[in-house]
Order: structure tokens, then C-alpha cells, then sequence
């Protein structure tokens, strides 16, 4: 009873928990969930391109005279002629030297092949991303800010509407109506001299139009979750408490709505990051870029099995990277994922 009835301040308050220990924890945690993302994706990868349906070997020889032997040797020197298991534990051995296999498409290895690949796609679909980003938070704060006006009435539906649109179909809507005045195809043209200037003068020429649909069809998420998460801040008794204070409301928007409504959207700009390799398939395909969206599809039409495998892993550990980025800032930046 004597403890019960003591003062409060001459109660010992618990220790709490050390700060390092649980941010070392944290990332423990993370770094092993997105290993063991990894390796399952290895193995499903394996068996998901084993059950594909065709023969690749006879793919890869489709109208050439060959005889079943010559296909029988192709299959051994492909290591198709093996059992399931032999296989796989070839795969992994190969995998943990870094060594995808070789790609018989473009008679190279595919590690190579798709090392060629990453940096336009980087380029393309990064630049996309980050104009996206920028123009879907900016019209999501303004929406959310003058909600129920024209303005957002007006930018929202747009938004839905091109968030809907399939990027192949609006890409080849681009390319018959402005097509003559922007390449249709490409990443540079052949007579482009080879100075710096010209030659960035060049790709960005033909980056105009594939960047645009991406941007198009992207930049919706962005604006609808910057909306709604703006929105949900505007009722906030400390923007309440801002405004009573006497400061103008482009002040409260910027210094006191907007860091909290951006919370929620990191994870998700992370994610489109983490997606920036992989590419657009079918916008890379339509204007005819030569990143990795390109190079999948032709993957899947001669059913090149190392070079998938390749693809698919190297898409994989992007995006479980960004996925573990966007944790981690999100960590950084939100007090109570710190306090959970």
C-alpha cells in the first residue's frame, strides 16, 4: 500500500527500450523478409517458366531444317534433357556466380544482354516517374485544397480518365496525331553526330512521346493519393490551431499540411522506383525502345528461358530493394512507425 500511495515523481518510471537496438532490429527484420521475397521469386521463377507451354528448343529453330538429332543435341546443350531437379540445382549454382545462362535469342549471355537493356529503361521510365510525381502531388494538394471546385472536379476526372486508358492504345493515339513531329521509334537516329549536346539533344527528342504516355497513365495515383491524404489532414486540430493563429493558408498548406499528407505517398513513389527497371512492356514495345520492356517481350516470343529467368530476377530484386527503401524512410520520417 505504502508503494501505491507513493508520489508519482518518486515512482520509477521503466526503462525504455534503447533506441539503436530497435532500429537494428527493424532493419534485421526487413533485410531478412526481403531475402526470403527473393528467394521464393528465385524458385517460382524456376518452375514458371518450366510449365510455360511450347518447346523452346523447337521455338528458337522454327522454320529452319533441322533434324530431330540436331534438336536432341540443342537440348543437351541446354540442359532441357535433365531432370527437374538437375536443372534447378544448375540454376542455382549458375545464379549464385551471377551467371544467368546463355541467351540462344541473341547468342550472347543473357546477363550481358540485359546489362545493355537496364540504363534505357532507367532513363525512360525514371524521368517519367519523376515528372509524374511532381505533377500528380502538385494537382492532388491543389485539388484536395479547393475540394468540390472546378478545379478538382475537372483534374480528378482527367486523371481517372487516363489512369484507365491502356498506355499501348494512348501511345499509338500520340503517334498518329502529333508522330510528325516527334520520333515514332528509337533512341536516337543514326546520323546523330557523336557530341555530347547533339546526342542528348537527340535521345530527348526521342523520348518526347513515350514519356508523355507514361506520364499520362501515372500520374493519376499520385494525385488521388495526395488528395485523399491531404484531405484527411485539413480536418486536423493543429491546421485548425494554424489558422487561428492568424497565418494565410498557402503558410498552413505548405508548412503544416503538406510534410504530414506526404507520408503516405512514399511508399507508394517508391514503389513506381522500384518498378522503373522493369519498364513499360507495351510502350516500350509500340515506340520501339530499346530497354527492358522491349527485350521481355521478345524474350516471351522465342521463349528464351535464360533470359526470362534473367529479367524476372533482375526485376524482382529492384522492386523488394525500393520496397525496402521506402521502409526505411518511412521509419525515418514518421514518428509513430518509429513508436510502433
Amino acid at each position: 500500500m505504502t508503494d501505491l500511495l507513493a508520489p508519482v515523481e518518486d515512482i520509477a518510471e521503466a526503462p525504455s527500450p534503447r533506441a539503436g537496438g530497435g532500429v537494428l532490429r527493424y532493419l534485421i527484420t526487413k533485410i531478412g523478409a526481403a531475402l526470403l521475397s527473393v528467394a521464393m521469386t528465385v524458385v517460382l521463377g524456376f518452375l514458371l517458366f518450366r510449365v510455360m507451354p511450347g518447346d523452346p528448343v523447337a521455338t528458337m529453330n522454327r522454320g529452319k531444317p533441322v533434324t530431330g538429332a540436331q534438336l536432341a543435341q540443342q537440348r543437351h546443350d541446354l540442359g532441357l534433357d535433365k531432370p527437374m531437379f538437375a536443372q534447378f540445382w544448375d540454376y542455382i549454382g549458375k545464379l549464385l556466380r551471377g551467371d544467368f545462362g546463355p541467351s540462344y535469342t541473341y547468342n550472347g549471355p543473357a546477363g550481358q544482354v540485359i546489362a545493355d537493356r537496364i540504363w534505357p529503361t532507367v532513363l525512360l521510365v525514371g524521368t517519367a516517374t519523376l515528372l509524374a510525381a511532381l505533377l500528380g502531388l502538385w494537382l492532388g494538394a491543389k485539388s484536395a485544397w479547393h475540394r468540390g471546385g472546378a478545379l478538382d472536379r475537372s483534374t480528378v476526372g482527367v486523371a481517372l480518365v487516363l489512369w484507365s486508358t491502356p498506355a499501348f492504345w494512348l501511345g499509338l493515339v500520340l503517334m498518329m496525331t502529333v508522330g510528325g513531329w516527334f520520333p515514332s521509334g528509337g533512341m536516337q537516329s543514326p546520323d546523330t553526330p557523336d557530341a555530347f549536346l547533339p546526342h542528348a539533344l537527340d535521345i530527348a527528342h526521342h523520348m518526347v512521346l513515350p514519356v508523355i504516355t507514361l506520364v499520362a497513365v501515372i500520374y493519376g495515383q499520385y494525385q488521388l493519393v495526395m488528395r485523399a491524404s491531404l484531405l484527411e489532414e485539413m480536418n486536423s486540430d493543429y491546421l485548425v490551431t494554424a489558422r487561428a493563429k492568424g497565418l494565410r493558408d498557402n503558410h498552413v498548406r505548405r508548412r503544416h499540411a503538406m510534410p504530414n499528407a506526404l507520408l503516405p505517398t512514399v511508399t507508394l513513389v517508391f514503389l513506381h522506383l522500384g518498378m522503373v527497371v522493369s519498364g513499360a512492356v507495351t510502350v516500350e514495345a509500340v515506340f520501339s525502345w530499346p530497354g527492358l520492356g522491349q527485350l521481355t517481350y521478345s524474350a516471351l516470343v522465342a521463349k528464351d528461358l535464360n533470359l526470362l529467368q534473367g529479367i524476372f530476377i533482375v526485376l524482382v530484386i529492384t522492386v523488394v530493394v525500393a520496397n525496402f527503401i521506402a521502409d526505411v524512410l518511412l521509419r525515418v520520417f514518421d514518428p509513430r512507425v518509429r513508436a510502433s
